[in-house]
């Protein structure tokens, strides 16, 4: 029903339990994404999206148009497993465990180490043109999907307030700004989908369900 979204082709599912409950029709679980699914054996391959990612670095080369490309090469990986730890932890997570504190003291603990963290990476990309090694990697990727979501989505509806990407962190904005014009990249983003999903989802936070005009 919203512009620009796609369909379930494979299973007609409208809603993303169906599909847990086709893979598992006893499952009790959280209804989460991202899915992979395999059309063959009709269940779900993998849910978490850490492993998905490290998957798709490699078990699909034979199909892939450049074949041999790493996003996780050997001499990085130690780098990069270091970078992912620290990020996940208080910035793809972080502002999960801000927005959804329901007590002042942790929501200010967590707000404060999301910031810390933002501002360890505002200095390193003083420094650097991308996470690890002089190139694009898995850990710009996995980072990218948080920050380009920050203005719109976490600083007002996950309270994630002390500041913006756009006007406090000059160095993370000039990298945003550069994965996101690499051929491809563009196209996996849709502001509109990700702002009507987290405002119109979290209806213990946005009760309204009113989705900013930005």
């Amino acid at each position: 029903e919203t512009p620009g979204a796609i369909p379930d082709t494979v299973n007609g599912a409208k809603k993303i339990r169906e599909i847990y409950f086709k893979a598992n029709a006893d499952y009790s679980g959280r209804f989460t994404v991202p899915v992979l699914w395999d059309k063959k054996l009709n269940t779900i391959v993998n849910n978490e999206s850490s492993e998905i990612i490290r998957m798709f670095n490699t078990a699909f080369d034979e199909w892939s148009t450049v074949p041999g490309v790493s996003f996780y090469p050997d001499d990085l990986a130690a780098e990069i497993d270091a970078m992912n730890d620290s990020v996940y932890d208080t910035i793809n997570n972080g502002v999960y465990k801000t927005g959804f504190a329901t007590a002042q003291e942790p929501y200010e603990k967590h707000h404060a180490a999301l910031f810390a963290s933002l501002d360890r990476i505002e200095e390193l990309l003083g420094k650097n043109t991308y996470l690890v090694g002089g190139r694009l990697t898995e850990a710009d990727i996995r980072l990218f999907t948080t920050i380009v979501r920050f203005d719109p989505v976490y600083h007002s509806h996950f309270k994630c307030s002390q500041g913006t990407i756009t006007h406090n962190y000059p160095n993370i904005l000039r990298w945003l700004r550069m994965v996101y014009q690499i051929p491809k990249v563009a196209e996996t983003v849709n502001m509109e989908h990700i702002k009507k999903h987290y405002y119109m989802s979290h209806v213990q936070i946005n009760p309204t369900q009113v989705v900013p005009v930005w």
